[in-house]
C-alpha cells in the first residue's frame, strides 16, 4: 500500500486521509489531556482543522490492523514552505512505549520531505525522548533566532505555561530546546568514500544526552528564577501605585 508501513503485525502507520476523518474529535480531546498531564501547552488545534490536515495529505495517523486510533501527526508550513514543522504528536495511552512514537515521527518526516524537499524541518519540545528521536532522524539543537520570525508560529505557545518566559526574553529562550533538519547541512555533511556516499555525525545524542540533560535542569532553574524574580518586581511595582 503507498505510504504505508505495517510495524510488526499489529500496527499500520500511514498518510491519513477521508477515511480518517471520524478521529478527529478524538485525536483532539487526547492532545489536550496529554498537555494538562503534561504541566505544559500545546498550540491547540480544532477537529475540523486536523480533517483539514488529513484531507490535504498533511497528517500521519496510526492504527490498529483492527482499525483502534493508536497515534497521530501533522505537518505545518510557515514562511511560504522555507521551514516545514512536524506538529501535534500524540499517541493513546494505551500505546505508548510501544515504539509508535518513533514510527509515526519516521513516517512524519519522510511526509515532510516529499512535499518540501528544500524546506528546514524544525521542531521544539522539552521531551528528551523525542530529541533522541530527531537526532535520529538528522535533526540538530539550533537557537530559537533559526526559527521562523512569523508571529503565527510562535503564537503556538501561547497557551503554555511557560509562555511568560518565551515572552519576557524575547523570544530568545524558553525551556523547549529547538532543533532543526537543515537539507542544506545534509548535503555538506555527505562525503564520498570511494563508491559509496557516508554522512558525517555532527551531533551524537546517546554521548551527550547525559550533559545535555544537566543542562536542561540548570536551565530550568535559572529562568524559573528569573520569572519568580519579574513577578514579585512587579507586584512590587503594583503596591507601590
Amino acid at each position: 500500500m503507498k505510504n504505508t508501513e505495517v510495524v510488526g503485525s499489529k500496527f499500520v502507520v500511514q498518510t491519513a486521509n477521508e477515511n480518517h476523518l471520524h478521529f478527529a474529535e478524538t485525536i483532539c480531546a487526547e492532545m489536550e489531556e496529554s498537555a494538562k498531564k503534561r504541566g505544559t501547552g500545546i498550540a491547540k488545534r480544532s477537529p475540523v482543522y486536523i480533517m483539514e490536515k488529513m484531507v490535504e495529505g498533511k497528517a500521519i495517523i496510526a492504527t490498529t490492523d483492527t482499525g483502534q486510533w493508536v497515534g497521530f501527526c501533522y505537518i505545518e508550513t510557515w514562511e511560504h514552505g522555507k521551514f516545514v514543522a512536524n506538529s501535534g504528536l500524540i499517541v493513546h495511552p494505551d500505546f505508548r512505549n510501544s515504539g509508535m512514537a518513533k514510527a509515526i515521527k519516521q513516517k512524519a518526516f519522510e511526509l515532510s520531505r516529499k512535499k518540501y524537499p528544500d524546506a528546514k524541518i524544525i521542531g521544539i519540545t522539552t521531551s528528551l525522548p523525542v530529541m533522541k528521536i530527531n537526532s535520529d532522524l538528522g535533526y540538530e539543537p539550533v537557537t530559537f533566532s533559526e526559527l521562523p520570525a512569523d508571529d503565527a508560529f510562535w503564537k503556538g505557545c501561547a497557551s503554555c505555561v511557560n509562555y511568560d518566559v518565551l515572552t519576557r526574553t524575547g523570544r530568545k529562550h524558553c525551556l523547549c530546546t529547538g532543533m532543526m533538519y537543515n537539507p542544506d547541512d545534509k548535503k555538506k555533511t555527505e562525503v564520498s568514500v570511494g563508491a559509496e556516499v557516508v554522512e558525517k555525525t555532527s551531533w551524537d545524542f546517546l554521548k551527550e544526552s547525559s550533559l545535555y540533560e544537566r543542562w536542561m535542569r540548570i536551565k530550568q532553574r535559572i529562568l524559573l528564577r528569573r520569572e519568580e524574580r519579574a513577578k514579585k518586581k512587579n507586584a512590587g511595582a503594583l503596591l507601590v501605585h
